[in-house]
């Protein structure tokens, strides 16, 4: 199977199945001399894992995570670090019926069809478990960025019908409340919604937003490896987002180029923008302005609800769906989001150190 690994100079393969023995990923060109331990890296995993809330599966994973390669003396060696994370709660039997048929809104058709075979112990490599590797990964890039300066904070902007009050953010409610939500009043309604979706045996979608603050003016390239197109690859690849969104997003197409484009002054010794329709990246380069993001995020498709579907032999049957699942993605879904952001950026920037002589010239010359 082609394609478990994402980026440049910066590269990170995951690996394993959901059912499986273990999962994790393989991180290559990262820096050495970083200090890094397992806390680091946990904290992000116990945002991801099952089983916190009633909003989630009732799978109980400890999600704990084992390094395996690249570090020593609690700093990283510049070899590849490698990451594992044990399955423990595996339900396979829970799985056995759907071997026989296709779940709508998954990919057990789209797999067959690609290679004949697939892994139908809670979809294998398409499951959500395969994003533990993702955030271990992140979790390393996003404690090398911060050492830079850069920050990222992604929530739950909207769940359902519910949309958060952006006056009321409060970043601390993020890692609070069930939903990830930075209004808390968003954050109780979204709950009861949860509730009344769960009592109809449905699900729900909802839109992640991230913003990133502190990166510099320059970074990405201009044409097939653009910022903001790198992003839109990272995000979409996680499997239940349909769409990605920078600065205005949709939005542009309604808007005049008077209301559209942001305008340049120079304030404090700096260029500054008088705005951020563009959402921090101009010509696929940072600007050097926040950068905002929003994922569009598919209800959970497996549904307790009967549902129309084939078997093998292409007869028409009606399906519903058994196991452990979350009524509602989003709210796991926001570390995953981060942390492919930050894996995408800190890639760029290492790439970037190569973009102008001055900077090999200044790093080499005694």
């Amino acid at each position: 199977m082609a394609g478990s690994s994402f980026g440049n100079q910066l590269r990170i393969t995951t690996w394993g199945e959901s059912h499986g023995v273990a999962l994790g990923v393989t991180i290559d060109g990262f820096p050495a001399g970083m200090e890094l331990s397992t806390d680091d890296i946990q904290k992000y995993l116990d945002r991801r894992k099952p089983g916190t809330s009633l909003l989630t599966t009732p799978r109980k994973e400890d999600d704990k995570v084992e390094i395996l390669s690249g570090v020593f003396d609690a700093k990283t060696t510049g070899t590849p670090i490698t990451l594992l994370i044990r399955n423990t709660s595996q339900h396979s039997a829970d799985y056995s019926e759907i071997a026989s048929y296709y779940r709508p809104g998954h990919a057990d058709y789209t797999f067959d069809q690609k290679y004949g075979f697939r892994d139908y112990r809670g979809g294998g490599r398409s499951s959500g478990r395969e994003t533990a590797g993702r955030v271990a990964a992140g979790a390393v890039c996003a404690k090398l960025l911060k050492q830079m300066g850069i920050e990222i904070c992604a929530y739950a902007k909207s769940i359902g019908p519910i949309e958060c009050d952006m006056s009321n953010f409060d970043k601390s409610e993020i890692l609070k409340n069930p939903a990830c939500m930075p209004d808390k009043d968003a954050s109780t309604k979204t709950i009861s919604y949860l509730e009344e979706c769960k009592k109809k045996l449905d699900s729900a979608g909802g839109v992640i937003e991230c913003i990133i603050n502190g990166v510099p003016a320059g970074i990405g390239d201009p044409v097939f490896n653009k910022l903001d197109a790198n992003f839109a690859k990272a995000l979409m690849s996680i499997g239940a987002v349909k769409a990605v969104e920078i600065g205005d997003g949709i939005k542009v197409s309604t808007l005049n180029g008077s209301t559209d484009n942001d305008g340049f002054t120079f304030k404090n010794g700096n260029i500054e923008k008088t705005s951020n329709h563009a959402g921090g990246i101009l010509g696929g380069i940072s600007d050097g302005s926040q950068i905002i993001m929003r994922c569009h995020v598919k209800p959970t498709p497996s549904i307790s609800q009967p549902q129309a579907t084939i078997n093998k032999n292409n007869e028409q049957i009606e399906v519903v769906i058994g196991g452990r699942h979350d009524p509602v993605i989003v709210p796991r879904a926001v570390v995953v989001v981060e942390c492919m952001t930050a894996i995408t950026l800190l890639d760029s920037m290492i790439s970037n150190m190569s973009a102008k002589a001055d900077n090999l010239i200044s790093f080499y010359k005694k």
